[in-house]
């Protein structure tokens, strides 16, 4: 049924992948499916911001969360799970969706928190990833 399953993690909130991860292992091997673990950098946001790092800080940056990201699983997969890893920059959501259509994920898994005021006002990235994406997403609450 399912045969690319796409976990986004943030790596510094231990509530997006506490919950997901084992659910996302257990659909894996279930199904036998590749399991895509994600993470996205969020960029500047304006221009304007990105004139103040030094011009070689994104491929740094992106190479000290990939590196981060490798750590992660191997910390937090067993080994004889194989696992792609994906770094991403830019809008979360957005990248999120991206890399779904790119690897053709039938499954996204999503941690999220409980909601606050704000998200309702706003929408989390879970929200609009759950209403814009073309396969199915599965949101594990903490």
């Amino acid at each position: 049924m399912y045969r690319n399953i796409l976990l986004p993690v943030d790596l510094s909130d231990k509530h997006s992948w506490r919950k997901a991860l084992p659910t996302a292992l257990a659909l894996r091997q279930t199904f036998q499916a590749t399991l895509h673990v994600m993470t996205v950098v969020p960029d500047f946001g304006l221009p304007i911001v990105g004139q103040y790092f030094p011009s070689d800080y994104e491929a740094k940056m992106h190479e000290h969360v990939a590196a981060q990201l490798a750590d992660f699983v191997a910390e937090q997969v067993p080994k004889d799970v194989p696992v792609q890893r994906i770094v991403a920059a830019g809008n979360v959501y957005h990248e999120i969706l991206t890399a779904a259509e790119k690897i053709g994920a039938d499954l996204i898994i999503m941690g999220s928190h409980r909601p606050e005021l704000s998200d309702y006002l706003l929408g989390p990235n879970a929200a609009r990833v759950v209403r814009h994406a073309d396969c199915s997403v599965m949101v594990v609450r903490e």
